[in-house]
């Protein structure tokens, strides 16, 4: 790499000394900096909702958790690997919000892609309402996270939310943002990541881990209750996985203290 910089300063120079301007690398356009990656992040978010809630209302009672844990984590490392280098693959308000906090986003487009992973959110609920039979959706509240019954067990829901979300974007930015650990596993291991936390945690919280899923289900079926919790938890996940990796796990150059 540094041969072909040497050389490209060299044909510059050569270029200046005979009257002519060395050739201005390009930046992607408005709509690839700006509306593609809003537009990546609706379609992203919209299809994992999608078959992430068809999974939930198609259960098949024998299968227990692992049919919903495997299509989650299976959806999440196709949409991830397919998005990547268009949107950096969010889908997950906790995700952009860890990112943002690693400096891995501007603070500019965190809020145009908080709004397109829930536009994203309520279509893919809209999609999975529109396919499933309306017997089978009731039975299901439309995947609705309605797991929560009582006041007992928001302590317990809203720790396994805020765990599992930690564990979930630690990888993120460990797998996508850290120098030293990136790599191109990435989807393969967030994905794994996403399976697991549902087959260990589902029966706690339901295991939603990203707000997104939630919310458009809620906004399909009108079930709002102790809805705020799988806001709350993912979000605080999100945020403390931003602080391990800044304090702790980072390289040197994503960690904050301890440069030396």
């Amino acid at each position: 790499m540094g041969v072909e910089k040497l050389e490209m300063e060299d044909t510059d120079c050569t270029l200046m000394e005979k009257g002519k301007k060395p050739p201005v690398s390009k930046s992607p356009n408005r709509y690839e900096a700006v509306l593609q990656p809003c537009l990546a992040e609706i379609v992203g978010t919209m299809f994992f909702v999608f078959i992430g809630c068809v999974s939930v209302i198609e259960d098949v009672p024998a299968a227990g958790r692992l049919q919903p844990a495997l299509v989650h984590g299976l959806a999440v490392a196709v949409m991830v690997a397919v998005m990547d280098k268009i949107s950096g693959s969010h889908f997950n308000p906790p995700f952009t919000i860890g990112i943002y906090l690693c400096g891995g986003i501007e603070l500019t487009m965190v809020g145009f892609y908080l709004v397109s992973q829930l536009i994203g959110g309520v279509l893919g609920a809209g999609m999975a309402k529109m396919m499933t039979p309306v017997e089978r959706y009731n039975n299901a509240t439309g995947a609705a996270f309605d797991i929560l019954k009582s006041e007992s067990q928001l302590a317990k829901a809203i720790f396994g939310e805020v765990a599992m979300t930690c564990m979930v974007t630690m990888v993120v930015l460990l797998v996508a943002v850290n120098g030293k650990t990136k790599t191109p596993m990435a989807p393969f291991l967030v994905g794994c990541t996403v399976t697991i936390n549902i087959l260990a945690g589902g029966s706690v919280s339901g295991t939603c881990l990203n707000p997104a899923r939630a919310f458009g289900p809620a906004v399909m079926t009108n079930y709002w209750t102790y809805h705020w919790v799988y806001w709350v938890g993912p979000i605080g996940g999100g945020v403390v996985a931003a602080v391990l990796v800044r304090l702790i796990l980072g390289d040197n150059k994503l960690r904050i203290i301890m440069k030396s």
